[in-house]
């Protein structure tokens, strides 16, 4: 497949993208060396946000199809002829599941499990959140799961003196398990979403098929780093809140309103209509809420509009790439790939390949889920992670290193892996 020359542009500012994503740290410490609250400070700090990177390389995009084309026309139609469903449903799940009553609410499921597990409280409820509580994703959807799961880790542990390779072993663990704990169902996961209908997946063979494998695995990674660092998550110190009462009839409220904007997730219209209906709800109940995510949720829908803009050029590379491999090949290429690439859209080239058999269509999947883990990138629900973590004191305040990502997710990649394939 020949390349045009917007595609061949769109692949140079994805990978300069991707690099970009990779030195976000070294554009915080240069920012250190400037007065604070300079110019040369503040857009330093601005290029260090990894929320910012892809949006801005898109940017570049937009005027770059605008030259080629000789037409600011071209590059308007071509952004109107994206698809852009998925980076507003993250911003408005993520609003919406990071409120008091839904967190509440996920606290005292995850705390319940917790309590039936025989460890003290700081380690059992680590082991339930990161195991049981990964594995939500498959009804309330992945990015719902991320942004409930980083918030109660951050409080619980990441702002409670942790070691910088806890905090990394803890984060990679995070992004592979609820990579790979959305697979129970057929419509939480974005990398079965892009295939389920088109290969008529359902629930059913999604779980025999995929779930057990997954629970299984986020069971197994979970269980061994909190073998591993018991010593120090042990020692987290557990705080207890005197905290006030939410109303019953308003936690049931707030299930509805998540339940309805996941129900419509296909549908933007629909469902930034429950998300003003939802507003409107929380501000007539300020007194059970804390200041809402909109800036962090804005952030996160930026980066994956960035992603969904650049990504959606790298088909002429990608496609061929994918139709050219065996069962083998391409699982183990595939989980590669994803750290480079959204594991969503690496799943939706694959079905635009035809003929693709069913040994091709398991591989694809199954190799893409467990590779979420290693970027930023990688999987959508990950940038939402990143944006309520970054700020811990875990990290103290240099934000999350990609390296240091990428090495705390290998291990629970490398057991996805093997569940996955092997078993």
């Amino acid at each position: 497949m020949t390349a045009t020359s917007v595609e061949l542009l769109a692949t140079v500012l994805f990978a300069l993208a991707v690099l970009h994503t990779f030195s976000v740290k070294r554009f915080a410490h240069w920012a250190h060396r400037y007065p604070q609250g300079s110019i040369q400070e503040n857009l330093l700090h601005f290029l260090a946000e990894t929320e910012v990177v892809f949006g801005l390389w898109a940017a570049a995009l937009f005027a770059g199809i605008a030259v080629f084309e000789r037409s600011v026309h071209e590059a308007v139609h071509y952004i109107e002829g994206l698809n852009f469903t998925e980076p507003k449903f993250v911003l408005v799940v993520m609003v919406v599941a990071a409120t008091r009553p839904v967190v509440r609410l996920a606290e005292a499921l995850i705390s319940f499990v917790a309590r039936l597990l025989p460890f003290g409280e700081s380690m059992a409820f680590y082991v339930a959140a990161l195991s049981f509580g990964s594995l939500l994703g498959s009804f309330i959807t992945e990015p719902a799961a991320m942004t409930l799961l980083a918030i109660l880790m951050k409080r619980r542990y990441f702002d409670r003196g942790i070691g910088l390779k806890l905090a990394y072993a803890t984060l990679g663990l995070l992004f592979v398990n609820v990579s790979i704990g959305g697979t129970l169902t057929h419509f939480a996961a974005p990398p079965v979403l892009m295939v389920a209908a088109k290969w008529e997946w359902d629930m059913t063979y999604m779980f025999t098929t995929f779930g057990w494998k997954a629970a299984a695995s986020c069971v197994v990674s979970t269980g061994l780093i909190a073998w591993w660092f018991r010593k120090e998550i042990v020692a987290v110190e557990v705080k207890k809140q005197e905290v006030d009462p939410i109303p019953v009839w308003l936690t049931l409220l707030h299930v509805f309103f998540l339940a309805a904007v996941v129900g419509f997730a296909h549908y933007p219209d629909v469902f930034f209509g429950v998300f003003m209906l939802f507003l409107g709800l929380v501000t007539a109940t300020k007194e059970y809420q804390d200041e809402l995510k909109l800036k962090e949720g804005l952030l996160v829908g930026f980066f994956l509009s960035g992603l969904v803009t650049l990504g959606s050029l790298q088909s002429w590379w990608l496609k061929p790439l994918i139709a050219g491999m065996d069962g083998a090949t391409l699982y183990f290429g595939a989980t590669g790939l994803t750290a480079l690439t959204d594991n969503a859209a690496l799943t939706y080239l694959g079905s635009l390949v035809e003929g693709i058999t069913p040994e091709l269509k398991y591989a694809l999947v199954a190799g893409a889920v467990p590779g979420g883990g290693l970027t930023v990138i990688a999987n959508a629900p990950n940038p939402a992670g990143v944006g309520i973590l970054q700020s811990s004191k875990a990290f103290k305040g240099e934000g999350i290193s990609p390296v240091g990502l990428l090495l705390g997710a290998l291990i629970p990649t490398g057991i996805a892996m093997v569940f996955f394939w092997l078993v």
